[in-house]
């Protein structure tokens, strides 16, 4: 059975972007950046809601042409590459070896989970809060950062209901942002 990991970064104080949408604040700094590099080569599709997707889909086919950071440099092939998935109501298509799912979104992830795929939700709150809810999502690692927003979307708006996790690492990356590793504990009912 394969599973789904969350990984996303968020503010100290539970943002994962500021009040006017920024994004501008993760650090991504030599040993996060190798640790996300392991991570991101390990999967076997990455996973994005519409809005994030956007976000991606808007930098990375490019990014060579908008930054020298040593990540970006290292990321932005293997994003190409990658097999990908965006959940998406209001998508019809995506570029980038990118399959859109529109209807039956539980259905078609569990049988990608079924065949033994590994996926790896990049950020975003209303899919990741969706498919929480549906007990999709097998790992969270939540990437805290030394930053207070002060207000933003929150990592989680749904789901509404207790989960039960176990913490099974916790690691802190370049001296200042804390991985936060849970595994879910029992399947919500």
């Amino acid at each position: 059975m394969g599973k789904i990991t969350h990984f996303v970064h968020q503010s100290l104080d539970g943002y994962i972007e500021g009040p006017n949408g920024e994004f501008d604040w993760p650090v991504m700094e030599g040993e996060l950046s190798a640790y996300s590099q392991a991570l991101t080569e390990s999967v076997d599709v990455f996973l994005y809601g519409r809005v994030v997707w956007d976000m991606m889909s808007g930098y990375w086919p490019r990014a060579e042409e908008f930054s020298t950071h040593e990540h970006d440099l290292a990321f932005a092939p293997l994003w190409r590459k990658a097999s990908k998935v965006v959940a998406s109501s209001t998508l019809e298509k995506a570029d980038w070896n990118t399959r859109v799912i529109n209807t039956n979104v539980v259905e078609e992830l569990t049988a990608l989970k079924r065949s033994g795929a590994h996926l790896l939700l990049f950020g975003g709150s209303t899919l990741a809060g969706y498919l929480t809810e549906h007990g999709l999502i097998d790992e969270y690692q939540i990437f805290v950062h030394p930053v207070v927003l002060g207000g933003g979307k929150p990592v989680f708006r749904t789901p509404q209901q207790r989960l039960d996790l176990t913490l099974t690492q916790s690691r802190t990356f370049d001296s200042q942002v804390v991985l936060l590793r849970h595994e879910l504990t029992a399947r919500p009912s």
